[in-house]
């Protein structure tokens, strides 16, 4: 990922040095100066743009982000289905509108490793777009999903017009590097009851929802998932929330985690406000 920031970084010192009609895009975009009809909310686009925090979609401006919404083709696929797969060489790129994937890699030993969840308003498949190397992950539905399917050559030409875009490219891309950074050091500065305090802190921000009795995680994680975000044994998972049960700080059902005092998992996580 280091990589692909390099690139991002290296795209935007091309773009300040264009004195044409890529500098112009980005003066009308800073200063409002579009002439644009109205234009009426289109069907996929959420009301008010209240995408995810953090997702790509958020990032962008409104008129930015309709934009990059109809550089695709469109698909609806079930449960399941695999969108990229791993050690394929191929370019194109994901935007997730609806739905959870999951994106995992294959160990030495043949077992899968869940490496991150994406949500809709999240990109996938932009190192293979930009530095045409086979896909280092796999991405697979959790749920029914809806998506768009981007060909690198228009998504490169979209960044071009719009030097703010590949901007935020870049931060998106330095937010997952700090997140896969901060695993590692959680594997060797923390016990594991810790580190599963911190991811699933951290899943509450992200993917969680209000519900009567606390915080409710909208992912179906397993057991064996969880383990390979913190990077332990399943036993080891299994011990660690029958203690944060009777600490009473959430609760767990079939593939579901309730958090019931999120302030107190945080501080027993040693998450400050900055790591958000």
């Amino acid at each position: 990922m280091a990589v692909l920031v390099l690139i991002a970084v290296r795209l935007l010192v091309e773009l300040a040095a264009d004195t044409g009609a890529s500098r112009s895009a980005h003066e009308r975009l800073r200063f409002g100066g579009w002439r644009r009809r109205p234009q009426m909310r289109r069907p996929h686009e959420p009301s008010g743009g209240d995408w995810p925090y953090g997702t790509f979609l958020q990032r962008l401006a409104p008129p930015v982000r309709m934009t990059l919404l109809g550089l695709g083709v469109r698909r609806q696929v079930p449960a399941g289905q695999i969108v990229i797969h791993e050690g394929i060489r191929e370019s194109h790129l994901v935007l997730l509108e609806e739905g959870l994937t999951k994106i995992t890699a294959t160990l030495p030993d043949g077992r899968s490793a869940l490496l991150s969840l994406r949500v809709g308003g999240d990109l996938v498949g932009e190192m293979s777009a930009l530095n045409d190397e086979p896909r280092s992950a796999t991405v697979t539905t959790c749920g029914p999903a809806k998506y768009s399917v981007i060909q690198p050559d228009r998504f490169k030409r979209f960044l071009k017009e719009h030097p703010d875009a590949a901007l935020e490219l870049a931060a998106m891309v330095s937010d997952r590097l700090r997140w896969s950074n901060r695993r590692r050091i959680d594997f060797t500065s923390y016990p594991v009851k810790l580190r599963v305090a911190r991811v699933v802190a951290e899943l509450c921000r992200t993917h969680g929802r209000q519900g009567p009795d606390g915080i409710i995680i909208d992912v179906r994680l397993t057991q064996p998932d969880l383990a390979t975000i913190c990077g332990a044994s399943e036993t080891s998972i299994q011990k660690a929330l029958r203690e944060l049960r009777t600490d009473g700080l959430v609760d767990t059902d079939y593939r579901r985690i309730t958090v019931r005092d999120l302030p107190s998992l945080r501080k027993l996580g040693k998450l400050e406000s900055s790591d958000d």
